[in-house]
């Protein structure tokens, strides 16, 4: 029992010094004053939109656009002295920063909630953490920009994925599976929706660090001077190196853009969401 409460208040004061560092930025209030939201296609099977509200099957179709949010797709709200944020997941749409970062430590706190919905009813719960976000909303699906994807989904917390055009390089191992696995001691492999060959636009985290359905996940992302580490309850599950964008035939080194925070047909939370501007590598990164 004693080292159950030492663990408790050893989490309340690890937030209670974020909360007090001037360095970490917070990222939600009540009104998402820092985010823009683009809502994307609504599945034929939503419910309540306004009359004369053009629907598809969730991907193809007519998005409802920037800041068009009729059922609060994402909603914060202050519970007990702390700002939480809920994602429906009703409909594929992107919660969108307002400023492009680069070099930088995010930190958040997310679990899952119950609810899911169609095209993905029957799938495993999906979200994700888009970063270095470029170009045009709408380009992925008719929702999300092109970004480099650390991924939210049951079972698969800390995997890459490249949405329309991002690519990343990245130490892995090909599985009998045919995806490649996160593996430190491999060489580096070119991954990514613009790599040719079957099932490159995916790679798989080095092991699952999730915690059950219904409790809080704590979930970093370090991007600095070209490297991104996608972290999970503490563990670092990827290193990804030298982040590209593909465009007119060409592939380009990225290392800045916005941040995205995905709605894909699943309920979730998210709270203690802070961001730290970066000068050097966090320490913990550096052994």
């Amino acid at each position: 029992m004693k080292s159950f409460h030492f663990l408790i208040a050893l989490i309340f004061l690890n937030s209670t010094l974020i909360a007090q560092d001037s360095d970490w930025i917070p990222l939600l209030d009540k009104n998402l004053s820092k985010w823009d939201v683009f809502v994307g296609v609504p599945h034929h099977s939503v419910k309540g939109l306004p009359e004369g509200t053009p629907k598809g099957d969730g991907m193809k179709g007519e998005p409802l656009g920037l800041n068009n949010d009729p059922l609060k797709v994402f909603y914060a709200e202050d519970v007990d002295g702390e700002t939480i944020m809920r994602v429906s997941g009703e409909i594929y749409a992107g919660l969108t920063s307002k400023e492009i970062y680069e070099n930088y430590h995010l930190k958040f706190k997310f679990k899952w909630g119950e609810l899911k919905w169609e095209p993905r009813l029957k799938a495993q719960r999906d979200n994700g953490l888009l970063y270095h976000c470029i170009g045009e909303h709408g380009a992925f699906w008719n929702v999300w920009m092109q970004s480099q994807e650390f991924q939210i989904q049951e079972r698969d917390m800390g995997d890459y994925y490249g949405l329309a055009g991002g690519v990343n390089n990245i130490r892995a191992k090909k599985r009998e599976d045919g995806f490649h696995i996160y593996d430190s001691k491999s060489d580096l492999v070119k991954l990514g929706t613009a790599v040719k060959g079957e099932k490159m636009w995916r790679c798989v985290r080095s092991e699952n660090k999730e915690k059950p359905n219904g409790e809080w996940n704590t979930l970093e992302l370090v991007c600095f001077n070209g490297k991104s580490y996608h972290i999970v309850n503490g563990y670092v599950v990827m290193v990804l190196e030298n982040a590209e964008s593909y465009k007119d035939g060409k592939l380009t080194p990225i290392t800045k853009g916005k941040i995205q925070f995905q709605s894909e047909a699943a309920e979730c939370y998210y709270k203690d969401m802070f961001i730290k501007k970066l000068t050097a590598l966090p320490d913990f990164l550096k052994s």
